[in-house]
């Protein structure tokens, strides 16, 4: 038998998931994006957040719906298992692990780029290898001796890197309406459709990671209450705060297109040099939350496949004393230390990129399926979800037609190692609970 999923202890309630969830979702994208998006919209890039939180808020209502009929450790690799089986479940946990791994070893390497500024030793090869191994370690080790250690870890991460975004774009606000000197007017760009598209797949991609948080479910305290209002609490405040950060770098940078350090060069423009270093800092404090997030949430992914045995079963081993996956967050510590160490930040961000977006589809093409499969399942009911779905799927298959060879090429050599997964245990015989259960609650 397997490690039954609710030997893991529920510990992250209504608010923690939504902190996860932010901290999956707010890693650095934040400090650089905006002068990207000015580069393509100018003052409208303001406005696209808009457009870009109906994109991805259609995706996330599917997604409510979706994962509020489960209270098992998966998220979407458990959502494509009970609606399109096995050989579906494998390929998205693959998508969805390889992601996750490289998605936080570029993360790594960009901590180490912006802590070579106050310490230019740690960029040398020897010393880069031990601060990764010191940085990451220390998470494993908080994240080994269980899940309440790693949820306060991750609140704590999540306020402290929401602080210095909040004095950013609410100093820059107060600024301008103080001294209405420092305001300049954004400019004014020709733009067509593909700048727009372009916009908003920038956009998307600072969004990405809210459903990575939901593996945890088996640890949640009430995922089917409180799965649908975290993703709510997290996607309001996400906005706002782009929104927010992006009217404050266009209206104060007299050309925001041009800097790579919008949110640094806003910071020495109010408070001075020192701004510029207190923003260093705070850059990577939220690079390391997101390291943090990553950490909690990704093991439980293989833990979810071990158990299922979709995985080596020794993924699935739960710690006697602690209650968390030991063995799939050492796995998951191994590979994100070997992954930083041996590519760049451009190489593990080429790889995590388009891979969500199949993750995001299976999403949508779940929601029909489970409502047919199990039209009684007690869980939350999106009003017109079918619509939704399809709007989802729409969305999910504009942004593919944008993926270009490299990100096919990577895509296509993930896709067939989850068919040697799946070749190698189609033939084993399934746990009962497995087969009749799918992991929806009923209850």
């Amino acid at each position: 038998m397997p490690t039954e999923t609710n030997s893991l202890r529920r510990a992250i309630g209504r608010w923690s998931l939504a902190a996860l969830m932010l901290n999956t979702m707010i890693g650095a994208s934040i400090f650089g994006l905006p002068s990207l998006l000015a580069a393509h919209l100018g003052k409208r890039s303001f406005q696209a957040y808009l457009v870009a939180a109906l994109g991805v808020g259609v995706i996330a209502a599917c997604l409510a719906e979706v994962s509020s009929q489960f209270r098992a450790t998966g998220g979407p690799y458990l959502y494509a298992r009970a609606a399109f089986g096995r050989f579906a479940a494998i390929w998205v946990g693959w998508l969805l692990w390889l992601s996750r791994i490289a998605a936080s070893a570029a993360v790594a390497n960009l901590f180490i780029s912006y802590l070579s500024q106050f310490f230019p030793g740690v960029a040398l090869r020897s010393a880069r290898g031990i601060v990764l191994i010191l940085l990451i370690g220390f998470l494993a080790a908080v994240n080994y001796r269980g899940v309440t250690g790693g949820t306060l870890l991750n609140n704590f991460l999540t306020v402290t890197k929401l602080i210095p975004l909040l004095l950013l774009a609410g100093g820059g606000l107060v600024a301008m309406r103080l001294h209405p000197a420092i305001q300049v007017t954004p400019e004014t760009i020709p733009t067509q459709a593909s700048d727009w598209f372009e916009a908003i797949i920038l956009m998307c991609y600072a969004y990405a990671g809210f459903e990575s948080a939901l593996i945890v479910s088996g640890e949640a305290r009430d995922p089917r209450r409180d799965a649908p209002m975290a993703l709510v609490i997290a996607l309001v405040t996400a906005t706002a705060l782009y929104m927010s950060v992006q009217y404050v770098v266009i209206h104060i940078l007299p050309q925001a297109a041009t800097t790579t350090t919008p949110a640094v060069d806003v910071a020495k423009h109010l408070v001075g040099p020192l701004g510029a270093s207190l923003f260093t800092i705070a850059i990577l404090v939220s690079i390391y939350g997101y390291l943090g997030a990553n950490m909690l949430h990704t093991p439980r992914l293989t833990f979810a496949m071990g158990e299922q045995g979709d995985f080596p079963r020794f993924f699935a081993a739960v710690h006697p004393r602690f209650q968390s996956p030991h063995l799939s967050i050492l796995a998951f510590t191994l590979l994100l230390v070997v992954f930083s160490m041996a590519g760049s930040f451009r190489w593990n961000a080429i790889l995590a990129a388009a891979s969500r977006l199949f993750v995001y589809a299976s999403i949508a093409a779940a929601l029909p399926v489970l409502r047919r499969k199990h039209p009684s399942a007690a869980a939350f009911r999106l009003p017109w979800g079918r619509v939704f779905a399809a709007l989802a799927l729409v969305f999910a298959a504009l942004l593919v037609t944008r993926i270009h060879a490299a990100e096919l090429t990577i895509i296509t050599a993930t896709s067939l190692i989850a068919v040697i997964n799946w070749l190698s245990v189609r033939r084993k015989l399934e746990y009962p609970e497995v087969a009749a259960g799918d992991g929806v609650d009923r209850a």
